[in-house]
């Protein structure tokens, strides 16, 4: 069993989940928070997990870095970025497994831009996002300037960086920012299942997806078409998908092996 500080860890029927563990300062980001959390992705990808939740104790999901971390005192900000957060983030956007974020109340500054890294964003009702960067005198990082403009469009993402107001889980659901809202007294039984049903899916399948919508950004059409065939290719050769076609003919559930 995997030890950690600011965060817990623990894989359940293939799931594992990755809470962040500091309540009592809304899960504030410190310097060992970002050297964990891509740990225990990794850990997830060789421990038998086939589908990875990030969540948060108690009743933040994470209020972004924490000002009075120690390692944040010299303010070289540049550095923090590049050292400690690109990898955390690439971590998530890079894993095979699929890799959801539970956001069980405020995600602010980085927090925000945490979850909404991951591949599926599902929040409870009174749950809200924050760019709150402006407000200290910066601007949107951790890869919030890449996702904003990508799931809102323009105008609500220079309008959400520059004013720095709150945007509630509805809103962004709406707005296309997350994948879905759902009411608190169902979100953990939710959020649960949606992991359960990629849990028992073709993950190599959720794999290669995720490789080609994440890279569709770098590629006109016709290159992501080349990449399109190529990837289905690959995709074509698993037993998950002789096991899809089998069972489609059967009329049964199909049993992925996953990855």
């Amino acid at each position: 069993m995997v030890v950690y500080k600011a965060i817990t860890y623990e894989t359940v029927e293939r799931i594992a989940v990755i809470t962040l563990n500091r309540p009592e300062k809304m899960n504030a980001l410190t310097s060992q928070m970002r050297a964990e959390i891509p740990d225990a992705i990794h850990h997830a990808e060789n421990d038998g997990a086939r589908v990875i939740v990030i969540t948060g104790a108690g009743g933040a999901f994470c209020s972004g870095q924490d000002l009075g971390d120690a390692n944040a005192g010299a303010l070289d900000l540049e550095r923090g970025l590049r050292d400690e957060y690109n990898p955390m983030l690439k971590a998530i956007v890079d894993s095979p497994l699929p890799v959801i974020s539970a956001v069980n109340g405020a995600a602010a500054g980085a927090g925000a831009n945490l979850a909404l890294a991951a591949d599926v964003v599902i929040a409870t009702e009174s749950a809200y996002f924050l760019q709150a960067f402006t407000r200290i005198g910066l601007m949107p990082d951790a890869g919030g300037t890449y996702v904003l403009p990508r799931t809102m469009g323009m105008a609500k993402a220079m309008g959400a960086a520059l004013f720095a107001e709150k945007i509630s889980a509805r809103q962004a659901d709406d707005w296309g920012m997350i994948w879905e809202a759902v009411p608190d007294a169902q979100f953990e039984e939710h959020w649960r299942a949606r992991a359960a049903h990629l849990a028992d899916g073709p993950t190599r399948a959720y794999e290669l997806t995720k490789q080609a919508i994440r890279g569709t950004w770098a590629n006109d059409f016709e290159a992501q078409l080349n990449n399109e065939a190529k990837l289905q290719g690959e995709a074509g050769k698993s037993r998950d998908f002789m096991e899809g076609v089998v069972a489609f003919l059967e009329k049964r559930k199909a049993h992925f092996e996953g990855r």
